[in-house]
């Protein structure tokens, strides 16, 4: 059972989905005295809802739901990578459940299935197991160099190969090029604009951007995600008229593979902002700076409407802050 000292500094957030009054209450009732925090939904679709913006520790379905039943919750919630496979989600029944409904739920991810009436001191030392193993996922995740969706890397992972490629450029006294650019389609029309399409459009031509990345890449390059549709290259021995080509290359390469959307062919193209160093060991930036400033070129275009493919921080007037 969970003690004081093993209290983490934020309550564990458990969500119960489940349209009956004193099932939910008999849940909460265990709960609380042991500082988890509590939060209710009362239909299938409240509990997506619910779980997709608050990311809970621990997700309690009841198997049958007024509107969707818990196990197809639980499968859409794992299809989720919001969610994932490292929320525990459990199942409740009224009665005990038949082999074929436990195997169902056991089949959508559900870590457990429990009948009433409940064996509260059993769930209560469960649910401390699977809240420290849901918690140690996810500071491993959050110390991770890589971007899940996509497998590049993330801001810290591009951090850290700035400063181990700025490190060996200067040893070598080589160039060194940040190159920083965000997708978009050039065959969107306005009619399609609504937020669906929008956020079909930019999920696809996401994954597929980071494909073109990884097969376009030299093995020397660092290539990684710094927002939700921005991405960059780190390119060592690279000089502003290679990183000129590298967004080049970059673009033929998805002018000549366009992204299927909803069964539609869209070409992708690029803007790019870059910063660029003809020999680092002389150079009055870190490569992580020169991140940040082909970065910060190609915020400005977007915000300029610039329809340049490439531009050099030097080449725009770009207030930047160190």
């Amino acid at each position: 059972m969970q003690t004081s000292s093993e209290t983490p500094s934020r309550p564990p957030l458990v969500l119960i989905a489940n349209d009956q009054e004193w099932s939910a209450r008999s849940l909460e009732s265990i709960m609380g005295p042991l500082g988890y925090a509590v939060l209710r939904a009362y239909n299938g679709r409240q509990a997506l809802d619910l779980a997709r913006s608050i990311l809970p520790d621990v997700i309690i379905l009841d198997a049958h739901m007024p509107d969707i039943n818990g196990v197809d919750i639980c499968a859409e919630l794992r299809a989720d990578p919001r969610v994932g496979g490292a929320t525990p989600i459990i199942i409740t029944t009224s009665g005990p459940g038949r082999r074929a409904e436990r195997l169902a739920a056991y089949s959508a991810g559900a870590w457990e299935v429990v009948s009433q009436p409940l064996d509260g001191e059993l769930l209560l030392l469960k649910l401390a197991t699977w809240v420290k193993a849901k918690r140690e996922i996810d500071r491993v995740r959050n110390e991770s160099l890589l971007d899940e969706p996509t497998g590049l890397y993330n801001m810290r992972g591009l951090a850290r190969r700035a400063r181990e490629i700025g490190a060996e450029a200067y040893r070598q006294q080589h160039p060194l090029a940040c190159v920083a650019f965000a997708p978009e389609t050039a065959d969107t029309t306005p009619s399609e604009a609504s937020s669906a399409v929008i956020e079909e459009v930019a999920s696809r031509v996401i994954e597929h951007l980071a494909q073109v990345c990884r097969r376009t890449g030299r093995l020397s390059d660092a290539i990684g995600r710094l927002g939700p549709a921005e991405f960059a290259i780190i390119a060592p021995a690279t000089e502003s008229k290679g990183a000129v080509r590298l967004v080049e290359r970059l673009q033929e390469t998805l002018r000549e593979s366009p992204v299927d959307v909803g069964g539609e062919q869209r070409t992708v193209k690029i803007r790019a902002g870059y910063c660029a160093v003809p020999d680092y060991a002389h150079s009055s930036v870190d490569a992580v700076e020169m991140l940040l400033r082909a970065a910060a070129t190609l915020r400005h275009l977007r915000a300029e409407n610039d329809t340049a493919l490439v531009r050099a921080f030097d080449d725009v007037n770009v207030k930047f802050v160190h």
